[in-house]
């Protein structure tokens, strides 16, 4: 009986331990038995695979967005040159147009000032040659052969005198030479004031000029927010800004040309005085040699 105990007891150590010895590699030390178990198993690999590629997705969306934003917060060149060789066509023609309109301005500006200068200086050196002058012929021998506006005048009173030979009437004769002399100043006041109706027409018009380019360059701003759906100040500033250059390039024609043609004006007025003088000197001249014809011919007849 005591032997068929022991049979059993060892037949049920050797179950017990048989997966022990299963589970051991060979050669690799037994481990202790009083190791206890880990308290909580690791995540399975099926399901820590598909959570990485999507923290990889939410990571690089930040890392996108982030670049977008900076590439359009970064302001780009807003020169002049650059400003208008990205505006639209019609801007571009606007402001082609009013650099053209200020060129035009700065030409009559220069020529005006030459010519102004020039027959000023004319006008005033014949009234002093034919100050001293007794009669019509002696004020064209001191002027000579020169053009000018005073020998046009002194021309025009001789040549009434010499058409109007043998009338007795002098009113007839001044009032026909006074009406030649006017005739002539009024050719010259519009030769003098020839380019300032184009500097009138700049100065009035390229304000607004100016603006029609402005209004047009932002409406297409406007449309490129839409387009963008974006109100970001580096997408809305460079459109902005190209229109805005159209109404500056508007006013840098318009200025200058009202500014000019002021000037022109009080320096044609005080040319014109001048050429007013030059009539009334021929004029005096014309009543002279009348009245120095009526002596003579008093005195002949006075001898016969």
């Amino acid at each position: 009986m005591f032997r068929t105990v022991l049979k059993l007891a060892a037949a049920a150590a050797i179950v017990l331990a048989s997966p022990a010895l299963a589970q051991q590699q060979p050669g690799s030390p037994q481990a202790p038995a009083a190791q206890p178990a880990p308290a909580t198993q690791p995540p399975a690999p099926s399901a820590a695979a598909p959570a990485a590629p999507a923290a990889t997705g939410l990571a690089a969306a930040p890392a996108e967005s982030a670049s977008v934003k900076t590439a359009l917060t970064v302001p780009r060149e807003l020169s002049p040159w650059s400003m208008f060789m990205s505006a639209d066509v019609v801007v571009k023609a606007v402001m082609i147009g009013l650099a053209f309109a200020s060129l035009v301005t700065w030409t009559i500006f220069i020529a005006k000032m030459i010519e102004l200068s020039v027959v000023q200086q004319k006008v005033r050196s014949a009234l002093r040659k034919i100050s001293d002058a007794r009669s019509l012929a002696e004020a064209q021998f001191a002027l000579g052969s020169k053009e000018g506006v005073l020998p046009s005048l002194l021309s025009a009173c001789m040549r009434e005198a010499r058409l109007s030979a043998g009338i007795s009437s002098d009113a007839g004769i001044k009032e026909r030479a006074a009406l030649s002399c006017a005739e002539i100043v009024r050719a010259e006041a519009r030769r003098v004031r020839f380019g300032m109706g184009l500097l009138a027409t700049i100065g009035a018009t390229s304000p607004f000029v100016g603006l029609f380019g402005t209004v047009w360059g932002i409406m297409n701003s406007f449309i490129g927010i839409s387009k963008a759906q974006t109100t970001n100040l580096a997408v809305v500033a460079p459109g902005i800004a190209e229109a805005l250059l159209a109404t500056a390039i508007g006013l840098v024609a318009a200025i200058p040309a009202v500014i000019i043609y002021n000037h022109f004006a009080r320096v044609t007025k005080g040319y014109l005085e001048l050429v007013n003088r030059a009539s009334g000197a021929a004029a005096r001249l014309l009543s002279r040699d009348l009245d120095r014809t009526h002596v003579s011919g008093g005195a002949r007849a006075a001898a016969e």
